[in-house]
């Protein structure tokens, strides 16, 4: 009887063959995380060089190259690349070869991101690159901005410590109608391709204002993505009946500011504040799912000093509201440091040690009580999760720009001031003025404010505490810039900022 040759099973060879190719691909893709195997990733780059025709001599020094610009950029990504080839002690050549090899390396664009500071490339960095608003600041070009905040609040009911507006200070109601008016213009004149430019926030609560409903309506009917970051004190059931055009927004987001009365009055000064802030939010829940509105809600909720032990309890506050609405549960949750800088909203050595612990179970309970929820951790926290204890990128005057960055970010207040940092944007505030671009007027848009100040191109002298202006977006932004700049000048266009679309004039 003759032996019957078996023949392989194309199947089976797939996946052998997908999983030899995986292997490689992932060693490379971790490489920037704390406790990869570096041996393994270099082997596997040396594999990619090759099919890329580099099997010369010193290969394995410029796969040892790639990783350490993986490593560095993802631990650092605000780097200049001339600083970054000093670094690794090659030649301007030799860099640049480097630098053509790494962006023909996918994986390598995915290892920065995965490295302990990879929040701020997928957060910020790489979403401003996709849509030329950084090249339009560093090469002087005017454009509508990426992003425009609208802040409609006359007023706040809270007065929290850590807030810079000035106590007492407010629009007059008188200024309303026209306010309005003006922000409806705004939200006219965002071209078709930014949905999800507009938002509504402010130095005061955006809910005071008895129009951000028609608002909320008027860009919903342009089919905008809008959100509304609130405090949720006003977020009631007679609000709602009100300014039915809340249900237009694409996303409310509530800043939590504690987890019980205690702690919300010790913030806010607001008496009973917690409670009514959680009941608004429950009864906002069971109505958003009897309307089957698409309507997303989530909350803002920042570790401030003696409160790191405190994120056990935000799960549990999270699953209490998702009782009222079981089939349609609390959809994000974002959790940050005090970004200000100033030294109140600090945390000790030994309570970052105390919430990098607290991360970890933080989001082990969640992912057990609340599978559903999406929990985003920002920039620095999610590397002390990792086990990095990434210090916060800060700006200071000496590293402020003279011109900001109108093409990227805006802020647009009941006047129709056009404010050049997010935290600027507060009635009375000392030195705010000078970051003013110009205001909007019934014949002068938010596009010609912006182009008149990009074609003016100012210089405001930074003064010592104007880097409190700069929130967290805002600083991430200056520091691109400056790098952008920089890499520019040292002659790096081609590659400026490593991971981007490169200058173009």
């Amino acid at each position: 009887m003759s032996a019957i040759r078996q023949q392989p099973d194309p199947e089976v060879t797939v996946l052998v063959d997908t999983a030899q190719a995986e292997a490689p691909a992932q060693a490379i893709e971790d490489v920037a995380r704390p406790g990869s195997d570096r041996a393994a990733a270099i082997r596997a780059l040396r594999t990619r060089l090759s099919l890329l025709g580099d099997t010369g001599e010193g290969a394995l020094e410029r796969a040892e190259h790639l990783v350490g610009l993986a490593e560095r950029f993802g631990s650092h990504p605000f780097t200049p690349l001339e600083q970054a080839r000093r670094l690794l002690g090659v030649d301007r050549a030799a860099f640049a070869a480097t630098l053509d090899l790494f962006g023909r390396i996918p994986e390598l664009a995915t290892a920065v991101q995965r490295a302990p500071e990879g929040k701020y490339w997928t957060n910020t960095i790489l979403p401003l690159e996709r849509t030329g608003a950084l090249d339009a600041v560093v090469h002087g070009r005017p454009a509508f901005p990426y992003s425009v905040g609208l802040y409609p609040g006359p007023t706040c009911m809270f007065r929290c410590h850590f807030c810079v507006r000035v106590t007492g200070a407010r629009y007059d109601a008188s200024v309303l109608d026209e306010g309005n008016a003006m922000f409806a213009s705004v939200i006219d004149e965002v071209p078709d391709t930014q949905p999800s430019t507009v938002y509504f926030s402010g130095g005061l609560e955006p809910l005071t204002n008895p129009g951000l409903g028609e608002l909320a309506a008027r860009g919903g009917r342009r089919g905008l993505d809008m959100t509304l970051y609130t405090n949720a004190f006003a977020l009631t059931d007679r609000t709602l009946e009100r300014q039915p055009g809340l249900w237009s927004l694409h996303a409310i987001r509530t800043s939590l500011y504690g987890l019980n009365d205690t702690e919300y009055e010790a913030t806010t000064t607001k008496p009973r504040a917690f409670r009514r802030v959680k009941e608004n939010l429950g009864s906002f829940m069971a109505e958003r799912a009897a309307r089957q509105a698409p309507l997303r809600l989530g909350l803002n909720y920042i570790v401030l000093p003696g409160r790191a032990d405190r994120l056990m309890d935000l799960v549990d506050f999270v699953a209490e509201l998702n009782e009222h609405s079981p089939g349609r549960p609390l959809d994000f949750v974002t959790v940050r440091e005090d970004y200000s800088g100033r030294d109140d909203g600090r945390l000790a050595a030994d309570e970052r040690t105390q919430l990098r612990d607290a991360l970890r179970d933080f989001t082990a309970y969640a992912a057990e009580r609340t599978p559903a929820l999406n929990i985003d951790l920002g920039y620095a926290l999610e590397s002390l999760r990792a086990g990095v204890d990434a210090e916060l990128l800060r700006i200071t005057p000496q590293t402020m720009r003279g011109a900001a960055h109108p093409q990227v970010a805006v802020q647009v207040d009941l006047l129709g001031d056009v404010y050049l940092y997010r935290e600027s944007g507060f009635p009375e505030l000392e030195g705010a003025r000078r970051y003013i671009a110009g205001r909007v007027t019934p014949t002068r848009s938010l596009h010609d404010v912006v182009r008149e100040f990009v074609e003016r191109n100012p210089h405001i002298e930074p003064r010592p505490g104007d880097e409190y202006f700069l929130d967290g977006f805002d600083q991430v932004v200056t520091a691109r810039l400056n790098q952008l700049e920089q890499d520019i000048a040292d002659g790096w266009a081609a590659h400026r900022g490593l991971l981007g679309t490169g200058g173009t004039a």
